[in-house]
């Protein structure tokens, strides 16, 4: 209860920060110790949160590069962004997250540019009524929204140490997830039923994706640490956004509780603060593996903290992966 009337009143948390900080506001106190010449990815940079994420990084003087499978529209917001910044550099380069062929042609792109890479943020999401399957023959949400993720994170790894190494700025990776990663139960959390559910719900493979982006960063995070890396790595959970994703799913949530939810959802700017907040706050210097909301640390289920649930979601993407790109079936 308390949590939800802080939520509601907007209070700010230890960082200075609440449910009603804008990425704006994040980015502007951060403003001074950001370090010049930073290159970040967004994935999901074409709307909602990650297009405003995109344009507050751009404004902070961050070169932005947008994968994206919709061109045009990523050109748009490339528009936008150098309209309000003209000095700002966007890079578009096409992708289809639920597509490991894709992701790899990707990263070969991006590698072949020869740029810096600082900051890594893994945003891009969709949410699927109808069970449908990506080309590598995977449910299309935890192929899109964890999948693609997991292997793009993979190939760009070694860019992002020898970035931090060469500069001695850390480098940051954050996976947007979501509070809703908490209605996963251990026995629903089967890893040939993510690829393959036999019986489908949208908001359970949502949610379940959502769990998979936090174990990928507990997982990823003891790897880093064991390395001596200077990179590191956080999961957000942006709040309720009135975004495309609930927008377009009626099944998500209905019309007449969205009416009244909406009086409790974030702005779009709101929204991406967190994600801004973690990706430039000094406050968030070498603090890696955790979970944050409203800009301040805080605590996800047992379930994503769950240790050799990560190991074994590691273990089985690995293995699903080289299978498929390397093993692929006649």
């Amino acid at each position: 209860m308390k949590e939800t009337l802080r939520y509601l009143a907007g209070i700010a948390g230890p960082s200075g920060y609440g449910s009603k900080s804008t990425a704006e506001q994040v980015s502007q106190d951060c403003c001074s110790s950001v370090p010049s010449h930073l290159t970040a990815i967004i994935t999901g940079a074409t709307s909602g949160i990650g297009a405003e994420t995109a344009r507050v990084l751009a404004k902070r003087g961050v070169r932005i590069v947008i994968p994206a499978r919709d061109l045009g529209k990523a050109a748009e917001v490339k528009d936008e962004i150098q309209r309000e910044s003209p000095k700002a550099e966007v890079i578009i380069l096409e992708i289809d997250l639920s597509s490991l062929a894709s992701v790899n042609r990707f990263c070969s792109e991006f590698l072949a540019l020869r740029l810096p890479l600082n900051i890594l943020i893994n945003n891009g999401g969709v949410f699927s009524q109808a069970l449908e399957y990506s080309e590598d023959k995977i449910e299309m949400t935890f192929a899109t929204n964890y999948l693609g993720h997991h292997f793009l994170t993979e190939k760009l790894l070694d860019k992002m140490v020898e970035t931090a190494a060469q500069t001695g700025i850390r480098g940051r990776i954050i996976n947007v997830s979501s509070v809703i990663h908490s209605w996963v139960k251990r026995d629903g959390f089967c890893f040939n039923q993510l690829l393959n559910p036999k019986n489908y719900n949208g908001t359970i493979a949502y949610a379940q994706s959502k769990l998979a982006n936090i174990l990928h960063v507990k997982e990823l995070a003891r790897h880093l640490k064991a390395r001596n890396a200077r990179v590191s790595v956080n999961a957000v959970h942006p709040g309720i956004v009135k975004t495309g994703i609930i927008r377009a799913h009626k099944g998500f949530i209905t019309d007449s509780v969205f009416f009244i939810a909406s009086k409790l959802l974030k702005s779009t700017s709101q929204g991406a603060s967190t994600t801004c907040y973690v990706a430039l706050s000094p406050e968030v210097e070498g603090v890696s593996g955790k979970y944050f909301a409203d800009c301040n640390e805080s605590d996800c289920s047992n379930l994503a903290n769950d240790e050799s649930e990560a190991r074994k979601l590691w273990k089985q993407t690995r293995q699903l992966i080289h299978r498929l790109l390397y093993q692929p079936t006649a």
